[in-house]
């Protein structure tokens, strides 16, 4: 026969969690209590594994799920039929601006004067939008793999997000490599991890998960 659970035993473990868990919110609200300032942020997603554009993407639809006016600048692959692109253009364009200034990652366009003049575009766009305050967010995707090549100017970018991006609008920067100018000035730094890539196994880029 199976022995009956000891129940003293159960209700005395259950307790001890109750009480621990009391003592973890008590602590955690205390802390909330003193965390009341907003403020745009300035956000950066780097590192070699995937879901920096992703994650930013993600962020634009919870703005446009609250009904706030959002934008995305698309620095070098803007030329990529994304789905994240169909979505926001096709049924929401009303509240999210989308703005594919690239041509392609730099080993296909192969003409370098050809990537400046583009991320120079993107970047001219990107302040435009930054700088008009009806817009809650603005996503700078792949904007690092454009500093880290010198296509853009690192110190020019660094001043204009520093002294001229209105207090309560929030940017948020992709790409490989972010630089060491941006990622002291920003106020939230994410480095995805690369453990495992399908690509290494001979498996493509597909629709749904990279684009």
């Amino acid at each position: 026969m199976t022995p009956e659970p000891d129940t003293q035993t159960a209700d005395e473990t259950d307790g001890r969690h109750a009480s621990k868990m009391a003592k973890k919110k008590a602590a955690r609200d205390k802390i909330m209590a003193t965390k009341s300032g907003e403020k745009g942020l300035i956000i950066v997603h780097t590192g070699a594994g995937k879901g920096k554009s992703s994650s930013a993407f993600g962020m634009i639809v919870r703005c446009v799920a609250h009904g706030f006016p959002c934008a995305v600048v698309q620095f070098i692959k803007g030329a990529w039929d994304t789905g994240e692109r169909r979505m926001l253009t096709g049924h929401f364009g009303d509240l999210c601006q989308f703005h594919a200034m690239g041509e392609g990652f730099t080993w296909e366009t192969q003409d370098r004067a050809r990537d400046i003049a583009a991320a120079r575009a993107g970047w001219e766009k990107a302040k435009e939008l930054i700088l008009d305050q009806n817009l809650r967010m603005v996503v700078l995707d792949e904007i690092n793999i454009a500093l880290r090549y010198d296509y853009l100017d690192i110190a020019e970018v660094v001043d204009f997000l520093t002294t001229q991006k209105p207090p309560m609008t929030h940017v948020v920067l992709t790409g490989r490599n972010a630089k060491d100018e941006l990622i002291e000035i920003a106020d939230l730094v994410t480095e995805m991890t690369l453990v495992k890539h399908p690509f290494r196994s001979g498996i493509k880029a597909q629709a749904g998960v990279e684009f």
